[in-house]
């Protein structure tokens, strides 16, 4: 069996989900008796929930990166034509999302096309870093100030929580 029909997912090997935002608020530690719940927060920008299947591998996250930062999915403030958040300015945040990868069994969700956790944190950490340098190198091009926040990866005791306002229904879905 290959790797492709091992994922359960035909040849796909990620999914994406990039949804614009007003602003976003990702709790990266919980609260306990000592200490305050501690938030990220980006301004107007986009929310990358990313989940790695089995199959995966480093090669693809060149295009994965330019897919999800060059995509033309934003408006312009005059309301002019569609640029890529690269263009706009606009803030990036990465959330690992391994639910992304479940499949409906009966009335349970299983997840056997996942890729392992060490595997996933691998790409994600890869994947983040790449995202970091190319709005980086833009942010020199552009003069624009973007930053990429991003979430931890395999933390199960870690609770994402987000706020993301939209100037409307701005959802996409990507799979590579």
């Amino acid at each position: 069996m290959s790797a492709a029909e091992g994922s359960g997912n035909g040849s796909k090997h990620a999914r994406v989900i990039l949804q614009q935002c007003l602003s976003a608020r990702l709790m990266v530690q919980l609260a306990t008796d000592s200490v305050d719940a501690e938030y990220v927060q980006i301004g107007r920008g986009l929310i990358v929930y990313v989940c790695f299947f089995k199959g995966a591998s480093e090669t693809m996250i060149d295009n994965m990166v330019k897919s999800v930062l060059k995509a033309r999915l934003s408006k312009q403030t005059d309301g002019g034509r569609l640029v890529s958040i690269l263009d706009l300015p606009g803030d990036v945040m990465i959330m690992p999302q391994s639910t992304l990868g479940g499949k409906l069994k009966g009335n349970a969700m299983k997840f056997n096309g996942n890729i392992q956790k060490e595997e996933g944190f691998r790409l994600y950490s890869h994947f983040v870093e790449k995202c970091e340098k190319a709005v980086a190198s833009a942010n020199v091009e552009t003069g624009h100030n973007s930053i990429v926040l991003y979430g931890t990866y395999g933390n199960k005791t870690e609770v994402f929580s987000t706020e993301s306002p939209t100037n409307g229904q701005y959802t996409h879905y990507i799979e590579f």
